[in-house]
């Protein structure tokens, strides 16, 4: 499983660098805005409170925007947290914040790369500020959002933080 979520991470990575076949030129006449899928918009959705969430210092309302197992990549290494309990017995934002002066976060840019009806995967950029609001650093990612059971939440993210 480990080895089709990480093929499925670079392909949506390669398609960051290519753009679409047959895409109107941006900026050109006659070309459209391209209308947002109900997809893109319950993942933005889900990313938008899993910020506020993380934010909040909230880890259970954190959890609630994950799907399980869910899939952390980052720091060299692969973390699987089979289930919600697990995920919230291993984080502590209030700990987190302690030893890294983190205060909060922001998304930089969301920026959906790919697409079906019951998955996303966002390109994103975040930040990381300290409470006088000066940042400690930025961050790309790649998240994937799933449906599962009929609820959205975050499968997967790959990510260049520590």
């Amino acid at each position: 499983m480990l080895r089709w979520l990480c093929l499925g991470l670079l392909a949506a990575a390669a398609a960051l660098a290519v753009p679409a076949l047959g895409a109107a030129a941006e900026g050109q006449p006659g070309a459209e805005e391209p209308r947002q899928s109900a997809a893109a918009d319950a993942a933005l959705q889900v990313m938008q409170a899993f910020l506020a969430a993380f934010n909040a210092r909230d880890e259970k309302a954190w959890a609630d925007t994950l799907v399980y197992p869910h899939v952390r990549i980052a720091s060299g290494g692969v973390v699987v947290y089979p289930s919600r309990e697990a995920f919230v017995a291993d984080h502590d934002l209030e700990r987190f914040a302690a030893q890294t002066g983190w205060h909060h976060s922001t998304w930089d840019d969301l920026r959906v790369v790919q697409e079906s009806p019951t998955k996303v995967h966002v390109a994103v950029i975040f930040s990381r500020y300290r409470a006088d609001g000066s940042r400690l650093a930025s961050y790309h990612s790649l998240y994937v959002i799933e449906q599962v059971d009929g609820r959205w939440g975050v499968r997967a993210r790959s990510s260049f933080a520590p």
